[in-house]
Parts: C-alpha cells; structure tokens; sequence
C-alpha cells in the first residue's frame, strides 16, 4: 500500500510574537523537519548545545514513525512486517489510545484510507464515493485504532494486514515535547519550541521578563491575528478546516478535509479552528485533531471535562458571524478586528 496522509492534515494557525534579541543568553535555532519548518528560541545558560543535536533526535523519531519513510518502523509495520515497537512508536500509540477512547473513536490514526478516499491525501480520489454508500462501507473495515495492539512482548499487531497506521495528526507535538526534555535535560528552563505552527512554552521571557505570548490567526485570514494567549510550561496545537475542503462538481457540496472515521464521511461543522493548551504538545496537537473530527459541541464539553486541557474554538453562527468560545480560566487578549470579530 502507498504511503497516505495523517487523517487530518494540520493547518499552521499559529504564529509566534517573538523577536529574536540575538544576546547572549539567547540562542535561536532555525530548520526543517517533518514535511515543515522549526524555531527554537532558548533564553539563559545550560550545558553545550548544537542544531545537530536537536537534528539528531528528530532524525532517530522520523525513523521510528514516519510515513513518508519506506524504512521506518511504522512503514514497515504498514507494509506487512511483524515488529516490535520501539520507546518512540510506544509512547504515542499509548497517548493515542486514549484520546482515542475518551472520544469514543472520533480520534482515530487509522483513519487515513479514507481520507485517502474522499481526495484529501496523496492518492487518487476514489470515484463516486459521494454518491455510493457503498464504497465507504466497503473501507471502514480498515479502520479502528482498537484493531491495532501492541502485545505484552512488545509486538505491534494489526487485526487486518491492510490497516494502515498513521500517527501524524500527534507526532509533531511528541516531537516537539521531545525536543523540550533534551532542552531541559541540558539545563535550558526557559524556551519556545515551534513546529509547523504547534508551540511548546517553557519558563518565561526572560530577558523581556513577560510570559511567552502567541499569536492565533483569524480563521478567514492568515495574514491576521485574532487572539493572543499567554503560556507558561504548556503547549498549543490549532487544527481547522477553513482552508481545505473540495467542492462536488456535481451537487455543488462542500466536503472538509476532517473524516469522521466512525461514519467514514467528511464532517460537515461550523467550527473553524480548535486550538488546545495542554501540558504536554502531544496532548494538545491530538486533542485539537479531536476536536475538530468532533464538532463544535462535542469539542466544547471535552474540554470543559478533561482537566488537563484548555481551548479556544473559533466558529461561525447561524448568521454566519466568527464567534469564539474558549475556557473561561485561559489568558488570552482579543485582537481587534475592523469587521466582525
């Protein structure tokens, strides 16, 4: 089987409102990684630290869950070899597993072939699946995180050889939380860590002696912020689905790129955005996916139950007007905008 996209390809929403000082006790960190780009911004003194360091990690993780690697550890798993995870696959196949049942299957990393399916990954669009009921049945035997185990000896199993695994809608933010303990591990306490729009805030601005502040883009224009929220030893991760979607040429439908793998269709949603403030990044980037795969309402109550996590959900009203909910004990600045937010 082709390699397919993450079930839910992440749009970078986030910008950071940081300006490197270049002192020094600053070190800034710039690259690419995981089909996107990177910037670490590391304030105070700790032991040596190198890019190739941080390459390094991020070069043994790729190797371990990377898609668009035919020599992975997932690849090879998807293409039908019987392995043992490793600590990287372990870790996020458990933080997966359960967001996975906490929304009862609305987050599910198997969900790719669908995605695949409805013209929204890299492999040809399956004809007629709109209007062929069918068909979708026909894939939703593929899918099901529950289908997948990892045995007491460590041996990654999958109930049907055609699954395929795709842990891309949480690996960014492993990543970036791995990057984060190598940080702390040199004694850098202080730091921001952003990859492809997913931010990992450590400690403080110390030389601006201010929290870490990020911007959030306005659904309806990257080119503007509407929020800003402050973070301190927390992480954000925003998903949306306001810039990709395709339109049936036929009935003139609009499909948005999120599938809800329980119904094997893209979701049809008001909510724009979710952005999640949790711990952890890899907490925060799943539970955007979530979120988003969720709806507006389902999005609202996970994350008023679940305390580990904070959001703000962007969406429009039934007057077709932006509206923002998030948690009540966040600390975010609205932006001023000249229309309607």
């Amino acid at each position: 089987m082709k390699q397919l996209f993450a079930f839910f390809i992440l749009i970078v929403t986030l910008s950071i409102n940081l300006v490197s000082c270049g002192g020094k006790d600053e070190k800034v960190y710039e690259g690419y990684a995981l089909g996107t780009s990177y910037y670490i911004r590391i304030q105070g003194q700790g032991e040596p630290l190198s890019q190739a360091d941080i390459e390094r990690l991020i070069n043994k993780i790729n190797s371990s869950l990377s898609t668009y690697r035919e020599n992975s550890l997932i690849s090879r798993v998807n293409h039908g070899e019987t392995l043992t995870a490793d600590e990287y696959f372990r870790d996020v196949y458990k933080q997966a597993l359960k967001i996975y049942k906490e929304t009862g299957g609305i987050f599910d990393p198997t969900v790719g072939i669908l995605v695949n399916a409805w013209g929204f990954g890299p492999e040809q669009k399956m004809e007629n699946i709109e209007q062929d009921s069918s068909l979708v049945d026909s894939l939703l035997q593929f899918v099901g995180f529950s289908k997948v185990k990892i045995t007491s000896g460590g041996v990654i199993k999958k109930d049907n050889p055609s699954i395929f695994i795709d842990f891309n809608s949480i690996a960014k933010g492993y990543v970036i939380d791995k990057i984060g303990a190598l940080l702390r591990s040199k004694g850098y306490y202080n730091f921001v860590v952003e990859l492809g729009g997913e931010v990992l805030a450590s400690g403080k601005n110390i030389l601006e002696d201010r929290v870490w502040e990020i911007a959030v883009e306005s659904p309806l224009d990257e080119e503007k912020n509407i929020l800003v929220v402050n973070l301190k030893n927390e992480a954000i991760a925003t998903s949306g689905n306001y810039r990709k979607f395709r339109v049936d040429p036929i009935t003139g439908k609009k499909y948005v790129h999120t599938i809800n793998p329980l119904t094997g269709y893209p979701v049809q949603s008001n909510l724009l955005s979710a952005s999640v403030i949790a711990p952890t990044c890899m907490e925060a980037d799943g539970w955007a996916t979530a979120c988003m795969a969720g709806g507006f309402e389902r999005a609202k109550k996970w994350i008023e139950k679940h305390k580990r996590l904070k959001g703000i959900l962007i969406f429009s009203d039934s007057t077709h007007q932006i509206r923002i909910w998030h948690s009540p004990d966040l600390n975010i600045k609205k932006i001023k905008q000249q229309n309607n937010e």
